[in-house]
């Protein structure tokens, strides 16, 4: 692996000082932008300067860190689960979703919308501790791939991302998640392929519950949801978990508007960022249509304001890191 390919996945310090901090990207308008914004806020004594503790970085996960085609990779994860689980329960054979699951129909699965994936994931979340949950995701993410490019799933992260994240705290930033996804099944790895510690990551919670299990304590998932980190609750859950307004966020769909409108609203200088998926060939082309990562109302606020938004076919020379 090259040299500055590993400086860029560890995100070391040194990285700072490389001649090009995002090599991954094309010499296109973001790429400028970012580096101007970071050198003024990073310059002490300058007027948009801002102080190490209050560089706060969101980003979204699904289709702004890692690829979300054809849908969401926790719910390939769900289907995996549902798939373990069904010889312990005979029922779903005959009750939806779950029986269209089971038998690979996994469009009619979803045509319940919003109901019918909470049913999918909370059959397969609830009753475990947070610990057997840890593992049973840690084992689920090694091996599965994706069932189009074969890839491991966390292969299918952006490499300008990973640059871009790395150029951040390289310069005092603190990036953090903001994910609809769950909290509990990204915290397991995000710190590995994101650099992200598992304190910094701000995703969709269901319910806990504290009680002793064998003589130990421990904390067992519920079957509900406590907060829907999507959407307006977008903001609401960095209020909760940073206590400070970001300077910088990036999303790629209308469920990342509120945070970046909640970005762009800040005293201090900032900067924000949609990344609008137009290659076809190297990954996926959609945005307005699309029924997972639609970016419409958010495209048209990102051309009123003059946020950044990255053309993935013009503005990124590589899409997913080079692997062995």
């Amino acid at each position: 692996m090259k040299a500055w390919l590993i400086s860029i996945l560890v995100g070391g310090t040194a990285f700072a000082h490389a001649a090009d901090p995002l090599p991954s990207w094309n010499d296109t308008a973001p790429k400028q932008s970012i580096i101007s914004f970071v050198e003024k806020v990073t310059k002490d004594g300058a007027s948009d300067f801002v102080p190490a503790a209050e560089r706060i970085a969101v980003f979204d996960n699904d289709g702004c860190l890692w690829a979300e085609q054809p849908m969401y990779f926790q719910l390939f994860f769900a289907i995996d689960r549902i798939k373990a689980l069904a010889p312990q329960h005979p029922e779903w054979k005959d009750k939806e979703p779950f029986a269209s699951l089971l038998k690979g129909d996994t469009k009619a699965a979803l045509a319940g919308g919003e109901h019918a994936l909470a049913q999918i994931v909370m059959a397969t979340h609830a009753g475990l501790t947070t610990e057997e949950f840890e593992k049973i995701v840690t084992d689920w993410i090694s091996t599965a791939k994706h069932p189009k490019t074969g890839k491991l799933f966390t292969q299918m992260v952006y490499q300008p991302m990973l640059e871009l994240l790395a150029y951040l705290r390289a310069n005092g930033f603190k990036t953090y998640i903001v994910s609809g996804g769950g909290i509990e099944f990204m915290r397991p790895w995000t710190e590995r392929v994101y650099g992200i510690p598992p304190e910094q990551v701000i995703g969709s919670t269901g319910g806990l519950k504290y009680e002793i299990r064998d003589g130990k304590p421990a904390l067992v998932k519920l079957p509900e949801i406590a907060h829907n980190d999507d959407k307006d609750g977008k903001p609401i859950g960095i209020q909760r978990h940073i206590g400070r307004r970001p300077i910088f966020a990036a999303g790629n769909s209308d469920g990342d508007l509120a945070m970046l409108q909640w970005t762009a609203a800040g005293d201090r200088t900032n900067f924000c960022l949609y990344v609008h998926h137009t290659d076809a060939a190297r990954e996926w082309a959609y945005d307005r249509e699309s029924p997972i990562g639609k970016l419409d109302k958010g495209l048209d606020e990102a051309n009123a304001k003059r946020w950044n938004v990255i053309d993935m076919k013009s503005d990124w020379n590589i899409i997913f890191p080079v692997t062995p």
